[in-house]
C-alpha cells in the first residue's frame, strides 16, 4: 500500500514538473511597493531573485537569468520570465501586492498654430498675457520634463539649446548610448536620456536593428513629436510636407529641459503605422529611473483601456502614484478610442488625463465635379493635377465577393478592381490610409474618401482628400448616380486660419464615464490633439509605411498623444511659478478655470456636431495664463489618495491602514464631482484652499444636472487670509430622473468677482 502511495505521489510531482517546465512562460511583473531604503542593490536584487528561485526550484544562476527587470530606486519590485503556474504561487506570497502579465499588446501610444490658438480662446492675443505668462515661468527653464515614449530624434531644430543656460543641478540623470546615439547627442535642452529594450526582447527575442536603434534614437516619430510639442524651441518658417501649416514651430514651454525615456518600439513583422509594443514591465522601470533622476514632471502619451484590475495591475497607474508621492505631476492621454462611451484610459485620480480636440485651422481642398460644382474637402497632401479625370464610387468597381453589405464601398485592401479603377478618382467610405493606399494599388489616380464626421483628421496620403458624410460624400454620390459621364478633379489644399466653430472635440477622443470607477470623472480636460504639426523622425516617413519613402523634418499628426503634451507644457510653466504647488493643485487650477465653450461663446460641440459634455472634455478646454491665478484650488495629498484607494478595497502601500469607517469614493477632494447610482440623495464634502487674495469672499451659482436637486451649503465662503482652507457640503439628490443609470450633467461655480473657480458635475441614479 506505502509502495502505490510513492508511485501516484511521484507520477503527481513528475505531472506538476512536466505541466510547469513544459508551460509557456511569459513576463510577469511581481510588484511589492516602495523600497524602504535599508537594503544594498545587491541585497535587493537577490530578495527579488528569491522569489524566483522559490518557485522554480532550479539552481540560484537559473533563477536570476530569468529576470528581466529588478527596481532597485524608489519602485519596489521585479519583472521575470514566468510560467502562469508561477506567477499564480509568487501572487500568495508575503508581502507581494500584485502580480501581472507584462502584455506586449495593451499599452500603446495615443497617436505651430496650436499655441496661438489657446490664447484666442483664452481671449487674449500670443503679445500679451500669453506671453506674460511665458516670461513670467521664464518659459520654464528650471524644469525638467521626462518624456516617455519611443525616443527622441536629437538634430532636429526644436531641440537645439543655443542661448540656454546650464543643466539644472537637480538633474541625477544620464545621456545613454547606444546605436547612432551618443553623449554629444544631450545638450542643455535634451539633458538626458535612456532606453528601456529588456522586455521587449524577453518577449521578441533580439531586436532588429535594421527596424530600430539599440538607444534613445526614434525611428518611429512619435515621441519625437510629443517632445517637440512640451518643449521645442521656435523654429520658424516649419511645415509640414508640401508647405501645409507654414510658420514658426514652437513648444509650450521653449526652455524645460527634455529628459527622454524611450520605452516603445516596433512590432516584428509589422509597419511603424500599425503601432508600437510600450511594455507594462519597462515602464515601470523607467518610471523608476524618473523619479531618481530628478524629473518635475512625466509627459506619458501612452495607454490602455483599463480593466477592473486596473490600480494593482496598470504599470502607469502604479508608477505615476510614486511619482506623486515625490511631487511630480504627471500628464497622461486619455485615448483614441471614442467616440465609444467608457473607453477613456488613464484614470487614476493622481494623473492629469487630456483629452482632444480641434483648434481653428483646417487644410481646405475642394473637389470640383465634371459639372461645375464644388465640394467641400481637406487635405495634406500636396496635389498637382488639375486635370478632370472619370470618378466612380467604390461600391460600383470592386471585385465580386470580396465585400458585404456592411463594407462596400469601404475601399478595403485587396477589394479594388484593377480594371475599373485604372486612371480614375475612386469615391470612398473610409478615410483610413488603407483606403488610399487600395486605390493606389488598383490603379487610381486619386481617393475621395468619406468621414462621418465633421471634424477631419488629415493624413499626407498619396493625392486624396477627405470629406465629411453629411454633405459631401452624399452629394458626390448623387452627382456619380446621375450623372452619364462623372469626372473630377482634386484642387491644390491651402492653410485657412480663423474658421469657426472651434474648438470641437476630436471624434477619436475617449470617453467616459470612467470603467473602473464612476465616482471620478474622467478625461479631466482638453487640449488641442487635431492635426497638431511638430518635429519628426528622419528615420520615418509621413505615413510610417515602407512604401513610402518620403523624409521630413516636421509631420502633422493627431491623437491624444498630442494633446497631453500641451497640458505637460502649461504644467511645466505653472511648476516654475508655484513651485510650492502640488500635483493636485495644479491639476485644480487647470480644471477650474477652463472653458466649456467655443471661440464665438457657444459651447463646445463634439464632431458629430451634438454639444460636448464633461465625459468628452472633461471640465473642459484649458486656459494657460488663467490657471496661474486660479483663486480657489482642491487640494488633495498622497494619503487622500491611499484613503480614496481603500473606497476600492485596495491596499498599495503597507505603511497606510484604512480606517474602521471608509468615505464613499466622491469624497476626495477632486476638482469635478461625479456621483453615480444615487439611492435617495448622497451628500459629499469638499474643501477649497484660498490662493487669491488675501480677504476675499465667494458666492455660489450652479445648475443641477437634468432629473436632479442640488444644494451646496454654505452658498458663501469668506476668507481672510491666503492659504485659508475652507469646506462645504454637496447633496445630490434624485428628483425625476427619466433614464436610470445615465449620467445627466450640471456645474457649480464660486466666484469673488474676479475669478470664476467652475466644476462640473456628473450624476446617475441606480
Amino acid at each position: 500500500m506505502k509502495n502505490h502511495k510513492f508511485v501516484v505521489f511521484f507520477l503527481l510531482f513528475l505531472m506538476i514538473f512536466f505541466i510547469s517546465s513544459t508551460a509557456e512562460t511569459k513576463v510577469y511583473v511581481v510588484y511589492l511597493g516602495e523600497h524602504s531604503g535599508e537594503k544594498t542593490l545587491k541585497e535587493i536584487e537577490d530578495h527579488h531573485c528569491s522569489f524566483l528561485h522559490s518557485v522554480k526550484g532550479t539552481s540560484k544562476e537559473d533563477a536570476k537569468a530569468s529576470l528581466v527587470h529588478s527596481y532597485k530606486n524608489v519602485i519596489n519590485g521585479f519583472s521575470a520570465l514566468l510560467t502562469p503556474q508561477e506567477a499564480d504561487m509568487i501572487s500568495g506570497m508575503e508581502g507581494v501586492i500584485s502580480v501581472f502579465h507584462s502584455d506586449p499588446h495593451e499599452i500603446k501610444p495615443h497617436t505651430t498654430r496650436s499655441w496661438d490658438f489657446v490664447s484666442l480662446l483664452e481671449g487674449t492675443s500670443l503679445t500679451n498675457s500669453g506671453q506674460d505668462l511665458l516670461q513670467n515661468a521664464s518659459y520654464g527653464k528650471d524644469i525638467i520634463v521626462g518624456v516617455m515614449d519611443s525616443g527622441v530624434w536629437p538634430e532636429s531644430p526644436s531641440f537645439n539649446d543655443e542661448g540656454m543656460e546650464p543643466v539644472p543641478k537637480s538633474w541625477k540623470g544620464i545621456c545613454q548610448e547606444g546605436v547612432a546615439f551618443n553623449s554629444s547627442h544631450c545638450n542643455r535642452k535634451l539633458i538626458g536620456a535612456r532606453y528601456y529594450l529588456k522586455s521587449y526582447e524577453a518577449n521578441f527575442g533580439p531586436l532588429n536593428e535594421t527596424r530600430d536603434f539599440r538607444s534613445p534614437r526614434d525611428v518611429d516619430g512619435h515621441g519625437t513629436h510629443t517632445a517637440a510639442t512640451v518643449g521645442g524651441r521656435r523654429v520658424a518658417n516649419a511645415s509640414a510636407i508640401g508647405g501645409f501649416a507654414k510658420g514658426t514651430a514652437t513648444g509650450g514651454a521653449q526652455n524645460v529641459r527634455l529628459a527622454i525615456y524611450k520605452v516603445c518600439w516596433p512590432f516584428p513583422d509589422q509597419s511603424l503605422a500599425e503601432g508600437n509594443a510600450c511594455l507594462a514591465d519597462d515602464i515601470i522601470a523607467a518610471f523608476d529611473d524618473a523619479i531618481a533622476d530628478g524629473v518635475h514632471l512625466l509627459s506619458v502619451s501612452l495607454g490602455s483601456q483599463p480593466r477592473t484590475t486596473y490600480y494593482t495591475q496598470d504599470g502607469i497607474a502604479i508608477g505615476s502614484l510614486h511619482a506623486l508621492k515625490r511631487n511630480i505631476v504627471v500628464a497622461c492621454s486619455a485615448g483614441n478610442d471614442g467616440p465609444t462611451p467608457s473607453t477613456v484610459g488613464n484614470v487614476a485620480p493622481w494623473i492629469i488625463t487630456v483629452g482632444a480636440s480641434s483648434i481653428d485651422r483646417v487644410f481646405s481642398s475642394p473637389i470640383m465635379l465634371g459639372n461645375g460644382m464644388i465640394v467641400e474637402g481637406q487635405t495634406v497632401t500636396p496635389i498637382r493635377r488639375n486635370r478632370l479625370h472619370p470618378l466612380v464610387y467604390a461600391g460600383d468597381v470592386e471585385i465580386r465577393g470580396t465585400t458585404a453589405s456592411n463594407t462596400t464601398g469601404g475601399c478595403f485592401p485587396g477589394t479594388l478592381s484593377r480594371n475599373l479603377v485604372r486612371g480614375k478618382v475612386v469615391l470612398c467610405r473610409g478615410s483610413s490610409m488603407q483606403a488610399s493606399m487600395e486605390v493606389k494599388r488598383a490603379g487610381g489616380v486619386a481617393a475621395i474618401l468619406g468621414t462621418p464626421f465633421n471634424e477631419i483628421q488629415v493624413t499626407p496620403f498619396l493625392d486624396s482628400t477627405t470629406v465629411a458624410f453629411s454633405y459631401g460624400l452624399h452629394t458626390i454620390r448623387t452627382y456619380i448616380q446621375t450623372e452619364k459621364n462623372p469626372m473630377a478633379t482634386l484642387l491644390p489644399g491651402q492653410t485657412l486660419i480663423g474658421t469657426k466653430p472651434a474648438p470641437v472635440m476630436a471624434p477619436f477622443t475617449s470617453k467616459g464615464p470612467n470603467i473602473v470607477d464612476p465616482n471620478i470623472l474622467k478625461p479631466d480636460i482638453t487640449a488641442p490633439g487635431l492635426n497638431i504639426l511638430a518635429a519628426w523622425s528622419e528615420a520615418s516617413s509621413p505615413l510610417k509605411l515602407p512604401e513610402d519613402r518620403r523624409v521630413v523634418k516636421y509631420n502633422m499628426q493627431s491623437g491624444t498623444s498630442m494633446s497631453c503634451p500641451h497640458v505637460s507644457a502649461v504644467i511645466a510653466l505653472l511648476k516654475s511659478i508655484h513651485p510650492d504647488w502640488s500635483s493636485a493643485a495644479i491639476r485644480s487650477a487647470l480644471m477650474t478655470t477652463s472653458t466649456i465653450n467655443n471661440v464665438v461663446g457657444r459651447p463646445i460641440t463634439n464632431a458629430t456636431g451634438d454639444d460636448a459634455n464633461p465625459f468628452e472634455y472633461g471640465a473642459g478646454h484649458f486656459r494657460p495664463s488663467r490657471a496661474v491665478d486660479p483663486g480657489l484650488i482642491y487640494d488633495a495629498t498622497y494619503e487622500d489618495y491611499l484613503l480614496y484607494l481603500c473606497s476600492q478595497n485596495i491596499s498599495l502601500d503597507s505603511s497606510f491602514n484604512c480606517p474602521e469607517e471608509v468615505p464613499e469614493a466622491s469624497n476626495l477632494n477632486y476638482p469635478s464631482l461625479a456621483i453615480a447610482n444615487i439611492k435617495g440623495s448622497r451628500t459629499v464634502r469638499r474643501v477649497v484652499t484660498n490662493v487669491g487674495k488675501d480677504s476675499s469672499t465667494y458666492i455660489l451659482a450652479m445648475r443641477s444636472p437634468p432629473g436632479y436637486v442640488v444644494d451646496i451649503i454654505p452658498k458663501t465662503l469668506r476668507f481672510s487670509k491666503l492659504g485659508e482652507k475652507l469646506s462645504f457640503n454637496i447633496t445630490v439628490r434624485a428628483q425625476s430622473v427619466e433614464r436610470r443609470n445615465e449620467f445627466a450633467f450640471g456645474w457649480y461655480t464660486w466666484s469673488d468677482g474676479v475669478h470664476v473657480v467652475q466644476s462640473p458635475i456628473a450624476a446617475s441614479s441606480a
